[in-house]
C-alpha cells in the first residue's frame, strides 16, 4: 500500500508540472512521465483530487498563512513584547502599518516564519496545472469510472482550480490566466475581474452534479460538495461586486441567489455554541470546505501556520515557564467594539475573561478546542483549517441581500447566526446601519478565520478609519497597496510578466 502511494504522488507531482509550463510558470517536473499513465483507475482519479487539496494546502501550511494574508494588515492585532521571542512575533505590527517589504526584507528576527513564501504563485499553478490536466483526461474517459462519477470529479477539479485562482486573486490582483493541460505559451496578468468571472462560469457549468454531502462523515467538508461551490461562488461574485462597481447588483444578485440556494438545502446547519469544539476540529455539519488536519493521521502541521500559535498561552500551550502569555493581542478598543455594551455568549465561549486587557493576557479560546494536555511549545491544539463555513456564507447572503435593499429579508439570516450566538437580534433600521452590522456581525463571527483584511479591501472599507487602523489612501489602494508583492521569480522566461507597480516603487 505504501508502495502504491508513493507512486501516486510521484506520477502526480510529474503530472502537475506538465512539460512546456516551466517555461514561464518555473514548474519543474521531478522526471520525465507525462502523467498519461497515471489515470488509469477511479483510485488514481480520488488520489489525484486528494493531492491537489494537498498542494493548496501546503500553501497555508508553510507560512502564519491564514494571519498574516486575512487578519493582521487592517491594524487590529499588537505583539506582546514580554511573550517568547516577542520581538519575532513583532510582524503583526510591521503587517498592521502594511510595510510589507520590511517583513519580506533579510535578517529579521521573525524570517522563520517563511513570509517570502507568500509571494511565491508556482505552487497555485501547479494546482492549476493538475486540475487541467485531470480535466482533459475525465474528458478522455478513464476506465472504471461511471458518466456520474465523472461529472462529480470534473466538479472537484474545477473547484480546487477556481480555488487556487481565488487565492491569487485576492492575494496578487490580476494574474495569468489559462485552463489548458500542458500550458507552454508565456501569458500577461489577466484582469482579476475577469478571472473570477471566468471561474464563476466554469464553476456554475459543474455546481449541480456534485452532492450536497457524503454519506461517509469523514468526508464532510474534506471533499469539495455542491456547498463548497456554492460558497466559492458566493464569495468571488462579492470580491467582483467590490471592484466592478457598474455590475454590482449583479453579482449581489447572484450572491443572494446561491446563499438562498445553500440555505433552503437543508443540507448544512448551525451547531449549537456548546458544541463548538465539534466545529473547529472539523468535519462537522457546519464545514463547507477545509484542510482538515489530525494528530490521529500523523498529519505534520507546521507549528507556525495555526492562527491559535498566537493567540493562546498556557495551559492551551505548554510548558508553562514559555507560555505565560499570548504572543499578540486584539486591541481591547477593537474588542469593545465588537462586544461591549450586548449580551453575546461568543465573547464567553470564544474568549476567556481578558477579553478587554489590551496585552498578552488576552486569549482567544476559539482555537483553544482541542488541546494537548501534555506537549511541548510548538504543540497547537488539534483543530482545521477551515476556510469556508455555513455561518459566514450565511452572512455573506445578508450582506448582499442589504445591498440590493432587501433589509427584511437580510435582517432574518444575520438574526439565525445571532440566535446561534445566543446574542439579542438586530432590531436597528436598514440601509448604512445594517450593512456596517452585518460587517460587524462576519468581524465577530469569523474572527481569526482568515476573511477580515478582505473584507476590508473589498467593501472599500480599509479607506476609512472609521474601521480601520491601517488606512490606505485611494491612491495606495488603486496603486494595489492592499496586494501582496510577487516574487521576481515570476518575471523568468515571460516578456508578458509585471509585478505589482505600488511594491515595485518602493511601497510608497
Amino acid at each position: 500500500m505504501m508502495k502504491k502511494t508513493i507512486c501516486y504522488i510521484i506520477l502526480l507531482l510529474a503530472g502537475l508540472a506538465g512539460p512546456g509550463c516551466k517555461k514561464f510558470l518555473d514548474i519543474q517536473p521531478i522526471d520525465k512521465l507525462s502523467g498519461n499513465n497515471f489515470y488509469q483507475s477511479k483510485e488514481d482519479v480520488v488520489a489525484n483530487i486528494y493531492d491537489l487539496s494537498r498542494k493548496l494546502f501546503n500553501k497555508v501550511n508553510e507560512t502564519h498563512f491564514i494571519g498574516a494574508t486575512g487578519e493582521y494588515r487592517s491594524g487590529e492585532v499588537l505583539s506582546e513584547a514580554q511573550s517568547d521571542n516577542g520581538p519575532a512575533r513583532a510582524y503583526v505590527e510591521v503587517l498592521g502599518r502594511n510595510d510589507l517589504l520590511t517583513l519580506l526584507s533579510g535578517n529579521q528576527p521573525w524570517n522563520f516564519y517563511n513570509f517570502s513564501n507568500i509571494t511565491e504563485w508556482k505552487e497555485y499553478y501547479q494546482v492549476i496545472q493538475g486540475a487541467n490536466i485531470l480535466l482533459s483526461k475525465l474528458e478522455k474517459g478513464i476506465p472504471g469510472v461511471s458518466e456520474t462519477e465523472k461529472k462529480q470529479f470534473e466538479g472537484e477539479a474545477a473547484f480546487a482550480r477556481s480555488m487556487a485562482y481565488f487565492f491569487m486573486v485576492r492575494l496578487y490582483g490580476d494574474v495569468p490566466y489559462f485552463t489548458d493541460a500542458f500550458h507552454s505559451t508565456a501569458l500577461p496578468r489577466e484582469k482579476m475581474v475577469t478571472v473570477l468571472n471566468n471561474c464563476i462560469a466554469d464553476l456554475t457549468k459543474y455546481k449541480d452534479n456534485l452532492p450536497w454531502s457524503y454519506s461517509d462523515p469523514a468526508l464532510k467538508g474534506v471533499r469539495a460538495s455542491r456547498g463548497s461551490i456554492i460558497a466559492l461562488l458566493m464569495n468571488m461574485n462579492m470580491w467582483n461586486a467590490g471592484f466592478d462597481k457598474s455590475k454590482a447588483e449583479h453579482y449581489y444578485e447572484e450572491t443572494a441567489a446561491l446563499g438562498n440556494e445553500l440555505v433552503s438545502s437543508g443540507a448544512y446547519r448551525l451547531l449549537p455554541l456548546n458544541e463548538w469544539s465539534t466545529v473547529i476540529k472539523g468535519r462537522s455539519d457546519e464545514s463547507l470546505f477545509e484542510f482538515y488536519r489530525s494528530v490521529n493521521y500523523n498529519d505534520d502541521n507546521s507549528a507556525i501556520a495555526p492562527i491559535s500559535d498566537m493567540f493562546v498561552h498556557y495551559p492551551y500551550k505548554r510548558p508553562e515557564y514559555t507560555h505565560r502569555v499570548s504572543f499578540a493581542f486584539f486591541r481591547a478598543e477593537y474588542m469593545q467594539k465588537l462586544y461591549l455594551g450586548s449580551a453575546d455568549r461568543r465573547a464567553t465561549v470564544w474568549f476567556d475573561d481578558n477579553i478587554y486587557a489590551d496585552n498578552g493576557k488576552f486569549m482567544m479560546l476559539k482555537f483553544a478546542q482541542n488541546s494537548f494536555i501534555t506537549g511541548d511549545e510548538d504543540k497547537n491544539p488539534d483543530n482545521t483549517f477551515m476556510i469556508f463555513r455555513y455561518a459566514g456564507e450565511i452572512l455573506l447572503c445578508a450582506e448582499a441581500l442589504a445591498e440590493l435593499g432587501r433589509d427584511d429579508e437580510a435582517i432574518k439570516l444575520v438574526n439565525m447566526v445571532r440566535d446561534r450566538a445566543e446574542a439579542g437580534h438586530y432590531t436597528g433600521g436598514g440601509g448604512a446601519d445594517l450593512k456596517d452590522f452585518i460587517f460587524l456581525e462576519r468581524s465577530r463571527e469569523l474572527m481569526g478565520e482568515g476573511h477580515h483584511y478582505f473584507d476590508m479591501v473589498r467593501t472599500r472599507r480599509i479607506l476609512s478609519s472609521t474601521w480601520s487602523y491601517n488606512v490606505l489612501t485611494l491612491d495606495k489602494f488603486n496603486r494595489g497597496a492592499w496586494t501582496w508583492p510577487i516574487s521576481r521569480s515570476a518575471l523568468d522566461n515571460n516578456p508578458y510578466m509585471t509585478l505589482n507597480d505600488y511594491w515595485t516603487n518602493g511601497g510608497n
